[in-house]
């Protein structure tokens, strides 16, 4: 079969290394493409993945058999719609099914519909209403989030009065804003994958989203992710299951967002119970580069039963290892990334338990260089998430360009509380 990912990033090289992988790939492309997925297919630079008529001409032309989107812009683009109108496979969510992401007020909403646990919020218009908020709210953690689809988590997360409100002016020029309470626990992202009749569990995971260690920090797309999360409780697992994601799925089939693709739930799991802060519709950075790892299962087979609405019944094969995945960013992620620093070294042999994925790198006169914030994610495996930990840094220091930085505790809280 012919599979063309419309992506870039380091996830879509984790999904181009799983794709290669399998016995009945017969042509690989990937739209755009990076340096890493340039040795696992053919990259498509001269595509833009918003562009659904470009993509779809390529389609005709090579007679693709599935078409994999999992990035948000060519999702709000309609790509998903057109593929489908032409009649390709097409693994997405249409734009119809994205507000479950891009608008965070309908999100909120659709939970309060279907009695789906949630942190408390309000959205805001104004800059008076955000005065009014802090002011009522005085001494609190809030959090303030953009109401629209971000590449990346654009938010904040803290209780100086100063800084809520320059970060809620600056995001209301856009639009309206979402605030809500800080809630302390574990982050949960689990991955879903759904056809419109039943779903499939992928390994959960839990990512680091700070830009300092011990969660301190701006707010990041992901510097890092550990997979599975060893603390959850089998009574908390199932709760998460019974009040989360069977009300949200049932909800999406009875409100007409029904798709064939992922849904993913971010979570806080606090005190014994777990709230939705998040839906995302497609495959999350750097979670994704921790869990793919660990699936042993044929990914174009797995891909096939959501297209024919057969994947709850999908024998998935897991690995019982664990992985540690560590983001490598440039020197002023988040705001102002570092670009065009030569990638000086990279690893000379990698062992088996170890996997680099390329996110923001390009060739330029056959040499790499760096081309925005998130540029590698090393990746560990082990028997448990201190050897999967020691796995991921061992490849660290192999990785060396100009104004390289990481967070050194990646997966730390995990095996030292064990």
């Amino acid at each position: 079969m012919k599979v063309l990912i419309i992506g870039s990033g380091a996830k879509d090289h984790a999904l181009a290394w799983m794709f290669s992988k399998s016995r009945r790939i017969s042509g690989l492309f990937i739209a755009p493409g990076n340096a890493g997925t340039d040795s696992l297919g053919t990259n498509l630079p001269h595509i833009d993945p918003s562009d659904a008529d470009a993509v779809l001409k390529f389609c005709r032309k090579e007679k693709i058999d599935q078409v994999f989107a999992g990035t948000e812009t060519p999702l709000a683009a309609g790509v998903v719609e057109s593929m489908q109108k032409a009649g390709f496979p097409v693994f997405g969510a249409p734009r119809n099914s994205l507000r479950l992401e891009s608008d965070r007020g309908f999100a909120r909403e659709f939970m309060a519909r279907h009695g789906i646990p949630h942190s408390r919020y309000d959205i805001i218009h104004t800059i008076d209403q955000m005065k009014r908020f802090i002011e009522e709210h005085q001494g609190e953690m809030i959090v303030i989030k953009r109401n629209a689809l971000a590449a990346s988590r654009e938010m904040i997360d803290c209780d100086d009065p100063k800084a809520l409100l320059s970060f809620a002016e600056s995001q209301l020029e856009n639009g309206s804003i979402v605030v809500e309470e800080h809630l302390q626990g574990v982050p949960l992202t689990l991955t879903v994958l759904i056809d419109g009749k039943g779903y499939l569990m992928l390994p959960n995971c839990s990512e680091y989203t700070k830009s300092e260690e011990n969660d301190y920090g701006e707010a990041t797309g992901g510097m890092g992710a550990i997979c599975p999360v060893p603390i959850l409780e089998k009574d908390i697992y199932r709760n998460i299951i019974s009040q989360i994601v069977e009300p949200t799925l049932a909800g999406i089939k009875e409100e007409g967002l029904s798709y064939q693709g992922v849904l993913l739930f971010s979570i806080i799991v606090h005190n014994s119970s777990a709230s939705v802060v998040d839906y995302h519709v497609r495959f999350n950075d750097p979670a994704t580069q921790a869990l793919l790892p660990l699936i042993t299962s044929d990914f174009l087979d797995i891909v096939e039963a959501v297209h024919e609405r057969k994947i709850s019944s999908f024998p998935l094969e897991i690995s019982d290892k664990s992985s540690v995945a560590v983001v490598l960013a440039s020197r002023g992620y988040p705001k102002l990334p570092e670009t065009g620093k030569p990638v000086i070294s990279l690893p000379y042999k990698k062992k088996a338990s170890q996997q680099l994925f390329y996110g923001a790198v390009e060739k330029q006169e056959k040499r790499l260089v760096t081309s925005g914030g998130r540029c590698f994610t090393a990746v560990g495996l082990g028997e448990n998430i201190q050897e999967a930990n020691e796995n991921a840094y061992q490849l660290v220091p192999e990785i060396h360009f100009e104004g390289k930085w990481f967070r050194n505790d990646i997966g730390n809280k995990f095996f030292e509380e064990g």
